[in-house]
């Protein structure tokens, strides 16, 4: 065919119509050529014999091939993929359609962080039973057991920091044979089978991914970073109430800096306090930032507020923002409190109790105002734009919420005994 594009090969037709398109196919199940639209020129059509009938797809190219969401690099693949696809769904419909009805999720309550524990304490229940050569009767206790250590690893793992967090699911591509964690049945498809959870390794059906509950569990091994990490998903993998970053350079600046003159608006050197992002990146809770490397406090209060700046979602959260920013802009004393007190009972959990920490201690800062010369509204000239962003990104909205992001943290911090 002249004038084929590219990255088309030899099932590339030309400018056929449907009908000849289904004449070149017919009696050939599997088969497939790709048309021009005689209609539309420069627009593909992926023609598919499947149960003896032309199936069409319009098709498109952007560096892969694609009819749907998922990306191929070649149109065999593409193809194949389908073919899995339209047998698995035609045959098995009605099954698919039950598959999430009873799934096995809620009997075994996967945890990723918790999985490790106990595929580590199965491993060494089977090395014992093999060095005892076990009856089929003990083994039967033996999955007795296992089924309690599981249970024994979900509950010791409820502690009161154990916050709510979503999936943060992703499509991926599994090698090999893969199974359902939510409903145990099996990932069909030659790519992008399924989803996966980024933050803790959940292995799922895009459909069953709909009906997996909030108990995301991240595992440490997944969180590469400390800083720009998800709030609730850094507190969830080290099992704290708040990000240690909060806990350890508040410990460190109420220790030595509550006096400092112009405590949280003297800059640190940019590129200490980059250090200091650096230690907690890569050395966690074990991060040194004691006056011994750091003399300058200033430094330490720097890298706390570097740190709420680089939240992928801010501390006071997008969802919330508007709620705080109308709070602001009512003029009666009492109904703003309010108000600003309806909009913190919506802030998730750990985002709560993150702000509460921080204001309980600026209003310490604010104690010492004649030596650090800091009052709560310096405070929230501040930490009014690093603690809340608008939605929409734009300079405009930014400015003209300058003021209202400024007395909020100021009134959060004058009330902070009446609103936390």
């Amino acid at each position: 065919v002249e004038n084929r594009p590219k990255y088309y090969g030899r099932e590339f037709h030309g400018m056929i119509s449907r009908e000849q398109a289904d004449e070149q196919l017919a009696g050939a199940e599997g088969a497939y050529l790709i048309r021009e639209s005689q209609r539309q020129p420069n627009c593909y059509t992926l023609a598919l014999r499947f149960g003896n009938q032309t199936l069409n797809y319009r098709l498109f190219y952007d560096g892969k091939h694609f009819v749907g969401e998922k990306r191929f690099e070649s149109i065999h693949d593409l193809v194949t993929d389908g073919l899995i696809t339209l047998y698995i769904e035609t045959k098995a419909s009605e099954y698919i359609s039950k598959m999430t009805t009873n799934p096995i999720y809620e009997h075994i309550g996967y945890a990723t962080m918790l999985r490790e524990k106990v595929s580590r304490r199965l491993s060494r229940t089977k090395q014992d039973s093999r060095k005892a050569c076990v009856t089929n009767e003990e083994n039967n206790s033996i999955e007795k057991i296992t089924s309690l250590v599981r249970r024994a690893a979900l509950k010791q793992n409820e502690n009161h920091f154990n916050y709510e967090k979503a999936h943060n699911f992703k499509v991926h591509t599994f090698r090999g044979p893969h199974w359902c964690e939510y409903c145990a049945n099996f990932m069909w498809g030659l790519i992008a089978q399924g989803v996966r959870c980024s933050d803790c390794g959940l292995n799922v059906h895009k459909q069953c991914s709909k009906f997996v509950p909030n108990d995301c569990q991240p595992d440490l091994k997944r969180i590469k970073k400390v800083y720009s990490c998800d709030l609730t998903t850094l507190v969830k993998a080290h099992n704290t109430q708040r990000p240690m970053v909060v806990d350890m350079c508040i410990r460190e600046i109420e220790a030595r800096g509550l006096k400092s003159e112009g405590i949280y608006r003297v800059s640190g050197f940019s590129e200490h306090i980059e250090d200091v992002k650096m230690a907690f990146d890569r050395d966690g809770d074990k991060a040194d930032i004691s006056a011994s490397v750091y003399a300058d406090i200033n430094i330490i209060a720097g890298a706390l507020k570097l740190y709420f700046r680089d939240l992928p979602i801010p501390v006071i959260t997008y969802n919330t923002y508007s709620k705080f920013i109308e709070a602001a802009k009512s003029s009666d004393p009492a109904e703003r409190l309010e108000a600003i007190n309806e909009a913190l009972m919506m802030l998730p959990p750990a985002h709560y109790e993150t702000l509460r920490f921080l204001i309980t201690h600026l209003k310490k800062v604010t104690l010492l105002e004649k030596e650090n010369l800091m009052n709560a509204e310096n405070l929230g000239i501040v930490f009014g734009p690093t603690l809340m962003r608008p939605p929409e990104q734009s300079t405009l909205a930014t400015l003209n919420d300058m003021r209202h992001q400024k007395l909020i943290v100021q009134l959060l911090i004058e009330n902070e005994d009446i609103l936390f």
